[in-house]
């Protein structure tokens, strides 16, 4: 059996840092090179952290993060509460959580650079070279992972034909805010379906509070929404929500335009045909991208990150990206295939809204925890050996 020794992974994200440690773990080098020429502090918008994605996290040595968020209270425009949902999940900011495992990478050894855009790959047969945007930089190892993101350059090599990113007629934003306002929340967020747009909140005892919102909109990069103005977008936002009985209008006027999270589309990846091509692979967003809406897209990367990595410690390369991709394309399909329903209600119109309004109670009667065990339960046991 040929053995994988070394890897170049190919984005400092989310999921990069952690392919990088759990291959640590498995015994293969690994090397991360991000395009951008520096560390993501401060970019990026909330996001949670799931009972299966902590399991995943703490195998590549990460403890908890950000603050508890054991309950979900879902409202509709009124402020009625329809259910509530009962999952300890954990309420983060992209930010915190890229710090986090960007100096665990460091401490634990692996080299990071900065400021490699890769452009080409050359396969000898006995190894993969990647090639960078300067033209004096390259690299050589066994397999070169791709965790570039939602416009991977690597699914773009493995596949000249796959996908684009597919936009969910919603813009993001969210911020943290002093002097909250509404009551403590204790470790409940609480998320209303708006008659024009969705809000979710959780404020703390010490008076300070985190939000977000899903806009809907005509589709708009990220580098055009962030061409309006803060001060626009929080009008805009506060028109969205002028009606209901949430206290959304509370919590955008005490927002700072400086301190609002432009988020941008919200995108997924709902099927990516070719997930592996010679010694190229994808993992997380590059390969199953999912709404925000999910919950589950910083759980899934990093379970998808630690089964590649299991699969190259058991099985040659080939095989191995074969196993990963059986033990993975079914999982992240269904999810992403959830967050895309959930994000049609969160855009519906004057007529649909009537209809989804009407649904809720049905939804909090099938959201038990007993049928969403396949998504929260899931656990990788990491010295199981992963078969052909």
């Amino acid at each position: 059996m040929t053995r994988t020794r070394t890897a170049i992974v190919v984005g400092g994200g989310i999921a990069g840092p952690v392919a990088a440690l759990a291959l640590r773990r498995a015994g293969i080098e690994a090397t991360v090179h991000e395009s951008h020429s520096t560390t993501a502090d401060g970019i990026g918008g909330a996001l949670s952290v799931a009972p299966n994605g902590r399991a995943a996290l703490g195998l590549v040595g990460l403890d908890r993060v950000g603050v508890p968020m054991n309950a979900i209270v879902l409202q509709n425009h009124k402020g009625r509460a329809i259910t509530e949902l009962r999952q300890p999940m954990q309420f983060t900011w992209r930010a915190d959580l890229h710090r986090r495992l960007y100096d665990l990478a460091l401490h634990q050894g692996v080299p990071v650079h900065h400021g490699h855009e890769l452009v080409d790959v050359r396969d000898s047969g006995t190894g993969i070279r990647a090639v960078f945007a300067d033209g004096t930089t390259s690299e050589e190892a066994d397999v070169l992972i791709g965790a570039d993101g939602l416009r991977s350059t690597v699914r773009r090599l493995i596949d000249p034909r796959a996908p684009q990113p597919r936009y969910s007629g919603l813009l993001g934003f969210g911020a943290r805010v002093d002097g909250a306002g509404p009551p403590p929340t204790g470790d409940r967020m609480y998320m209303a379906f708006g008659r024009c747009a969705f809000f979710g909140y959780q404020t703390f005892d010490d008076g300070t509070g985190v939000w977000f919102a899903n806009l809907p909109h005509p589709y708009a990069t990220w580098q055009q929404v962030r061409q309006t103005p803060n001060e626009e977008w929080l009008r805009r936002l506060g028109e969205a929500f002028a009606g209901d009985t949430v206290p959304a209008l509370d919590l955008l006027r005490r927002t700072p335009p400086e301190a609002l999270v432009t988020a941008g589309p919200m995108e997924d990846l709902p099927h990516v045909p070719h997930w592996h091509r010679g010694r190229m692979v994808l993992v997380g967003d590059s390969a199953h991208a999912t709404s925000p809406s999910s919950g589950q897209g910083a759980s899934l990367a990093a379970e998808s990150a630690v089964e590649l990595a299991r699969a190259l410690r058991d099985l040659p390369h080939s095989q191995a990206f074969a196993a990963y991709e059986r033990a993975r394309r079914a999982r992240v399909e269904r999810v992403i295939a959830q967050a895309a329903r959930t994000n049609s209600g969160k855009a519906a119109g004057a007529v649909g809204r009537v209809f989804r309004d009407a649904l809720l109670s049905l939804f909090a009667r099938l959201a038990t925890p007993e049928k969403m065990a396949w998504q929260y339960d899931h656990r990788i046991h990491w010295d199981t050996a992963v078969a052909t």
